[in-house]
């Protein structure tokens, strides 16, 4: 079997919410919470199925709830093609309710033993780092936007390309996920051609780095990105086409920089 090549993608967990405050009050007392998954692919891999048996949200705690935050969310427990969303592309995941006027901070994914990487159609069992089976994300004041009055919205970033490590045919999953806003970020999107080149797109700003692979008609989008000046680096892996970069693309909170077609050359 070939090397496996695991690259930096973007799975999304869509997460929205209400919450109150002196000026804008919930008289029902309680507020409602809505989860949706979308992701990008990634290299070599053909599915990536994660079985995520629960998610809880923690909000600030006052000493008085008996579940000392935590409170659970309604989804559909299972095994999830990581892989299946992507570029955009989410379903509704989770919804569920806690008591108004309470912060979110922290989101809590509880993971089954039911996980695995599915490469050129072999599937091989994903073992869980040090058999942890929760996935502990702080939610920050940065990585929510309030969108009206009482509803505030986050999205939580699947890091699968550093998520997934493997040895020979043996595969690990030390998830790692973060949570941002939509608001508070910005994305860059564009299409390369031709597709057949099978591009690895990386965004760079200083240290950070994120990266997506295309869709089928070579079209890309990476969520995310703080704002600031990027160098958009693409790294075709077939048919022997030439990298291309893409300086000086700004990246603004709350807006969508287009890079239009980027043409591929031998």
């Amino acid at each position: 079997m070939k090397p496996l090549i695991i690259v930096l993608i973007s799975a999304l967990f869509v997460v929205g919410a209400c919450k109150k405050s002196a000026t804008t009050p919930n008289d029902t007392g309680v507020s409602s919470v809505s989860i949706y998954l979308t992701d990008d692919p990634i290299v070599n891999v053909d599915q990536l199925l994660v079985d995520i048996q629960g998610v809880e949200v923690k909000i600030e705690d006052d000493g008085v709830d008996s579940l000392g935050g935590w409170f659970r969310l309604n989804i559909r427990a299972g095994v999830y093609d990581i892989l299946k969303f992507r570029n955009g592309i989410d379903t509704l995941f989770a919804s569920g309710q806690f008591p108004s006027g309470r912060k979110l901070q922290k989101l809590r994914l509880t993971l089954g033993s039911n996980n695995s990487v599915v490469v050129n159609g072999q599937n091989f069992p994903l073992s869980l780092r040090n058999n942890e089976s929760t996935i502990i994300v702080k939610l920050e004041d940065a990585s929510v936007d309030v969108v009206s009055a009482g509803q505030v919205r986050f999205w939580i970033d699947f890091d699968a390309g550093r998520s997934v490590r493997q040895n020979g045919n043996t595969f690990e999953l030390r998830s790692q996920l973060k949570a941002f806003s939509k608001g508070k970020s910005g994305s860059i999107e564009g299409r390369v051609s031709p597709a057949s080149a099978k591009s690895t797109i990386m965004a760079i700003n200083g240290t950070d780095t994120a990266m997506a692979l295309p869709d089928g008609e070579g079209e890309f989008k990476i969520p995310g990105l703080n704002a600031g000046t990027y160098q958009v680096f693409i790294h075709p892996t077939a048919n022997n086409y030439r990298d291309t970069v893409i300086n000086n693309v700004v990246v603004r909170n709350s807006e969508d920089a287009h890079i239009g077609t980027i043409q591929l050359s031998r």
